[in-house]
């Protein structure tokens, strides 16, 4: 095995082992990074819904005159927030957003199974603020991000403490076993918005692969000038040397001496190889004239 090919299988290992844990660090930061993008989508959408819950609990439902016989849900904060992100989100398929209920008003906001674990998540710690996670969709893994629906005002009291107490016109519309029994400060369900992850993670992907070609090429250009190098500075002249003294051990002194410029190894070598040869010479002289 020559010198080139084992320089050559030991930077190929070199490099395949710092391929394999650059490519996994990297894999590792992209599609993190990535996660954190769809969380901040995420939040920011929920966000949005809780302006708009705010803006509709201090300017809209004030206009809205109250009736015994006729219920505006647009009065409703969560109605409110609801119906615009869906709006909203027609543009956007795969992201979603709800207001998960154990026990809403309205049937469409109640809680599914896998949302029920959350919202009992929040209640059986309720220093809890949020919790995110991964789930599988008809469109692919969706990222999710529920914080915890608390009643902190009151007023939601008003609707939701008893059928006898709420608005008739709503006891009308939705039935009085629903959305009743709830309790100040107590976490009735959970806010959760739905970001889809497929688009960040291609994008990761493509980053990633674009990496590893990068890094590979770099690799390929380094390969070749070093090869280059170490033809032309070491392989090169050991094996003019090897010939060399193949030739001067047959007994053949007509070889020129190499160069002795330089201060490298290889040039010591000359040097040393140069001294050898007169010293060779001077003991056939020698031998000869005796």
């Amino acid at each position: 095995m020559g010198l080139r090919l084992k320089f050559n299988l030991v930077l190929v290992a070199v490099f395949l082992l710092g391929l394999a844990i650059a490519g996994y660090d990297s894999y590792e930061l992209l599609h993190r990074k990535a996660r954190e993008e769809v969380l901040r989508d995420a939040g920011l959408m929920m966000d949005v819904a809780l302006s708009m819950n705010g803006y509709t609990n201090a300017q809209i439902r004030p206009l809205i005159p109250y009736s015994e016989e006729v219920f505006h849900p647009q009065s409703v904060p969560a109605y409110s927030a609801i119906e615009i992100m869906k709006s909203l989100l027609r543009k956007y398929p795969g992201y979603g957003y709800k207001e998960a209920v154990l026990n809403p008003t309205n049937p469409n906001n109640r809680a599914v199974e896998w949302e029920v674990d959350l919202v009992s998540g929040f209640r059986g710690d309720p220093s809890r603020s949020e919790i995110s996670g991964v789930r599988m969709t008809a469109t692919g893994p969706s990222l999710y991000l529920a914080r915890p629906f608390q009643v902190k005002d009151k007023a939601c009291l008003a609707c939701h403490s008893t059928a006898a107490a709420a608005p008739p016109a709503m006891v009308k519309i939705y039935g009085p076993n629903n959305g009743f029994g709830w309790r100040h400060m107590e976490v009735v369900g959970a806010q959760i918005v739905s970001v889809p992850m497929l688009l960040p993670t291609e994008s990761a992907n493509r980053a990633f692969y674009a990496f590893l070609v990068s890094l590979t090429l770099v690799f390929v250009v380094l390969f070749i000038i070093l090869n280059i190098m170490m033809s032309v500075l070491i392989v090169r002249p050991i094996t003019r040397m090897s010939e060399a003294a193949d030739q001067v051990s047959t007994g053949n002194m007509e070889i020129p001496e190499f160069e002795e410029s330089g201060r490298d190894e290889v040039a010591l070598l000359a040097k040393s190889f140069n001294r050898m040869r007169r010293s060779l010479e001077k003991a056939i002289e020698l031998i000869e004239k005796k």
